[in-house]
């Protein structure tokens, strides 16, 4: 199973929905616990629906149990705690969640976690992508859009 993931940031359109459409994504999972803010352009919620539909013959799909909560997301920007904290209590909720149990594989299968990080280094949809590689007996191959 081939995965991909993404973020929305230090990219224009052009460049994002080329990503997209050349690597035949299947669909976008999005992964972020705003999806409507105004700070998020082109890929706010309804907006990215309608480009995705339009521009790359790509569903949208938001999933909210694979977005961190307001506290652990606010405590990490605000510098309260570290991204290895931040890691830590980010693996303890999805796992609470039983996220291996509830999402189903074929959503991940040619799908592209979308979060906002430019890089996935720091970021949730890189910890999510290698939790359920951990936790499911499908090998995930994982690819980074840059």
């Amino acid at each position: 199973m081939k995965t991909y993931t993404i973020g929305f940031t230090q990219k224009n359109a052009q460049k994002f929905f080329t990503l997209i459409k050349h690597n035949h994504i299947a669909r976008i999972v999005d992964v972020r616990l705003n999806n409507v803010s105004q700070l998020a352009g082109f890929a706010k919620r309804d907006d990215l629906k309608y480009f995705l539909a339009e521009l790359c013959d790509t569903d949208y799909v938001h999933v909210k149990d694979l977005a961190p909560t307001k506290d652990i997301l606010d405590a990490y920007k605000k510098k309260v705690i570290t991204w290895e904290a931040y890691e830590d209590k980010f693996l303890n909720l999805i796992s609470q969640r039983n996220i291996e149990r509830t999402i189903d594989k074929s959503l991940l299968d040619n799908g592209c976690l979308l979060c906002s990080e430019h890089k996935p280094h720091n970021c949730h949809r890189r910890l999510v992508v290698e939790y359920l590689n951990q936790q499911w007996d499908t090998d995930i191959e994982v690819v980074h859009l840059l």
